[in-house]
């Protein structure tokens, strides 16, 4: 049986398969409760009228296959900027990974008190802001981030930012002050080729070695393709700031945000191998006990498993 016609019986059907599966081995002993702090499901939901691209279907099968080939345990599946505020494939993919999902939400001031209960109760516990693209509300960056605070503060969630290191720099003193837990995706946002020195950079550093904010270390956008040793000095100056506040994603199913197609036409998925991706963190935290605070500790931690 093919891996198609195998995930494909596995999803009641479907044909699946076109999502990256790894090709790698990972190069060091995975611990047990392991965590991929950033995923996504791309499946038949309502898209959002203002999303920048429409990518190839990734479904909870395809994600089950992905981690059972890492050793990964646990999963963090965050809403895109495809869907809106609708959180429909992001509550299915945590439905079918049970106790051993979590996710991060988008809404807005339209979202109910009822309808954040019901997905805290289903493993719920952030909020993303894409202030990079997605729903537009007219509020700056830091109004946002100030409307996200003041909606989390009673919930205990944390509030999971997709942005540029230059506002990371505008948001420093708010973050800095914010009794609610921030988390910055994709190396905040950092550019490989431009290297630790890039503007803003440094107030993510200040910030996650000050305990005041967290960063995934998952690479999309502009830097997939790059030379794996281009993340290098970024994610050593992370870990060496505060291993304490560091994360890991894979960023599966690797969408292509930027493709240059219309919004309405389908982006194929990026082909990444994820084992490759992983073996990473050997080389970016060498001791065993600090990859255990990435990939177990920490997301145990922050999101509550």
């Amino acid at each position: 049986m093919t891996r198609r016609v195998m995930l494909a019986a596995v999803s009641g059907g479907s044909l699946l398969g076109k999502a990256a599966q790894p090709s790698s081995k990972v190069s060091f002993p995975v611990p047990a409760h392991a965590c991929d702090c950033h995923t996504h499901i791309f499946g038949e939901y309502p898209l959002f009228a203002g999303r920048s691209y429409t990518p190839e279907h990734a479904l909870p099968a395809e994600m089950s296959a992905l981690h059972r080939a890492l050793g990964i345990e646990r999963v963090v599946i965050v809403t895109p900027s495809i869907y809106g505020t609708d959180n429909a494939a992001t509550l299915a993919g945590m439905k079918a990974r049970g106790k051993s999902a979590r996710g991060v939400a988008v809404i807005d001031e339209r979202t109910s008190e009822a309808e954040l209960d019901q997905m805290h109760q289903a493993g719920m516990r952030g909020i993303r802001l894409n202030l990079n693209n997605g729903p537009r509300s007219g509020l700056s960056p830091r109004e946002r981030f100030t409307q996200a605070a003041q909606w989390m503060g009673k919930r205990g969630w944390h509030i999971q930012m997709f942005v540029s290191p230059v506002v990371i720099s505008n948001l420093r003193d708010l973050v800095s002050q914010s009794p609610v837990p921030a988390v910055f995706d994709h190396f905040g946002g950092a550019s490989f080729a431009a290297g630790a020195e890039q503007p803003g950079f440094s107030d993510l550093v200040d910030l996650v070695s000050a305990g005041k904010a967290y960063v995934k270390l998952s690479v999309s956008g502009p830097n997939i393709g790059l030379p794996s040793e281009g993340a290098d000095p970024l994610a050593k100056a992370l870990i060496a700031a505060n291993p304490d506040r560091v994360l890991w994603g894979t960023d599966w199913p690797h969408p292509d945000a930027a493709s240059g197609r219309p919004a309405t036409e389908v982006s194929p998925l990026k082909q990444v191998d994820d084992g490759a991706a992983l073996s990473q963190l050997a080389r970016w935290a060498p001791d065993a006990a600090t990859r255990k605070k990435i990939l177990v500790d920490n997301p145990a931690r922050l999101y509550k498993f």
